[in-house]
C-alpha cells in the first residue's frame, strides 16, 4: 500500500469476497496488485498435496484468481507480487513447482533469513521486456521469500527475468496494457529508484484508464 501511495496511486484494500463479486469491484478500479501471502492450494493448477506445501486459503485464491482472469479480460493494469506472481501464472493455465529446492539445479537459496530490504542474489532481465523498460537495466539485485515459482507459463505470458539458476523471477504479457509478475517483494524495496519504478508504472497505467473513463462519462 505504501509503495503504490508513494507512486501517486489510491491504495484500496479488496477482502476476499466470493467470485461473483468481482465484477462489481472492478468498476470501481482502475488497476490490481496482487500482493504476497501463503502457498496455493495445488487443485488450482492440476497439482497434488505436497509434504512441504505450506499453509493455503481456498477461499482467498478463489478470489484471487476471480480477479486476475477478469483483470485480464478487462485489460486492467496489473502488478502480481510473489504469490501474486503464482496466482497471475495460475489464472491463464499455467502451472508451479511446488517445491523449488527438490530440483538438482537450484543452487541459490530462495527463502533467505536477511531482512526483507536486504537484497540477496541478481536476476536477469530479458532485453526490450516491460521489466527491462522500467527497470532501466538488465541486472538487478532483489530479495527472495519463497519456495515454489513458476514451472509452465499460462497462456499470453512469458518470462522476463530468470535468477542465475534459472528460477523463474519474472512474468509479462506483451500487447497487454500492463501485466507484470515479480516473484521478489519490490514493496520491501521502494526506496530504491529501480524497484519504485515497477509500482510507478502500475500507476501510470491505472491512470490512463481512469483518464480513459472520465473521457468516456463526459461524451
Amino acid at each position: 500500500m505504501r509503495a503504490i501511495e508513494a507512486a501517486g496511486g489510491l491504495p484500496v484494500v479488496l477482502p476476499a469476497l466470493a467470485p461473483d463479486a468481482v465484477a462489481p469491484l472492478l468498476e470501481c478500479l482502475s488497476g490490481i496488485c496482487l500482493s504476497g501471502g501463503p502457498d496455493l492450494e495445488p487443485g488450482a493448477y492440476g497439482g497434488g498435496s505436497h509434504p512441504h506445501l505450506g499453509p493455503t486459503e481456498p477461499d482467498v485464491d478463489r478470489f484471487e484468481l476471480a480477479l486476475a482472469r477478469l483483470a485480464w479480460e478487462q485489460d486492467l493494469p496489473l502488478l502480481a507480487i510473489c504469490r501474486g506472481a503464482q496466482t497471475l501464472n495460475v489464472s491463464r493455465g499455467g502451472t508451479l513447482v511446488q517445491h523449488l529446492p527438490e530440483l538438482a539445479e537450484v543452487r541459490l537459496q530462495h527463502r533467505q533469513t536477511a531482512p526483507a530490504a536486504r537484497t540477496t542474489h541478481a536476476v536477469k532481465v530479458e532485453p526490450g521486456s516491460l521489466l527491462n523498460e522500467l527497470l532501466g537495466k538488465r541486472s538487478v539485485r532483489v530479495n527472495s521469500f519463497h519456495h515454489q515459482g513458476v514451472a509452465r507459463t499460462g497462456r499470453g505470458l512469458r518470462v522476463s527475468a530468470r535468477a542465475p539458476d534459472g528460477v523463474v523471477e519474472a512474468i509479462e504479457a506483451p500487447g497487454r496494457r500492463f501485466v507484470l509478475g515479480l516473484q521478489w517483494h519490490a514493496e520491501c524495496l521502494a526506496h530504491r529508484a529501480d524497484q519504485a519504478a515497477l509500482f510507478s508504472g502500475l500507476v501510470d497505467a491505472a491512470g490512463a484508464v481512469a483518464q480513459g473513463r472520465d473521457v468516456r462519462r463526459a461524451a
